[in-house]
């Protein structure tokens, strides 16, 4: 698991934002273009570089997590994770995520003594438990303002 942990300079997250936006405005164009792939020419030499069309998204999400400042993290997406590196996905402690696996809430498989989790199985933990949160939140907020506690 790559992780770039430097600190994103101030005038790169202002660079970032910028390409961010271009990107974006580029990737609305190319839709009426169906091309598999794209060239960009590198202003400085004058070469081209090929990507593929759909590198455009994933390019966008990593300039617009560096206009933030955040660091970044390139996964496979069937890459078999540590339980560590599970826990830092979820920003859960290593024995949560034990706990997680044990009551079989996450599969998971034992290589010896070494539980291993698949990458799209925690990333499908955490989208079912942000749609969860979203339904507490929402049921929260509709007893709030029946009970009339000023929310609106």
């Amino acid at each position: 698991m790559e992780t770039i942990d430097k600190k994103v300079l101030e005038e790169d997250q202002k660079i970032a934002l910028s390409s961010k936006m271009q990107i974006e405005k580029l990737s609305n164009r190319l839709h009426q273009f169906r091309s598999s792939q794209i060239k960009i020419k590198v202003e400085e030499n004058g070469d081209f570089i090929t990507i593929p069309t759909n590198a455009i998204a994933l390019l966008i999400d990593i300039l617009s997590n560096m206009s933030e400042g955040k660091s970044i993290t390139v996964i496979p997406s069937n890459s078999v994770l540590t339980t560590q590196q599970a826990a830092e996905i979820l920003n859960v402690s290593r024995p949560h995520v034990v706990k997680l696996l044990e009551q079989k809430i996450i599969p998971f498989k034992k290589v010896g003594s070494h539980r291993r989790v698949l990458l799209k199985d925690i990333l499908k933990y955490q989208d079912q438990q942000k749609i969860l949160q979203e339904e507490n939140l929402r049921f929260h907020t509709e007893q709030a303002q029946k009970l009339d506690l000023d929310y609106e």
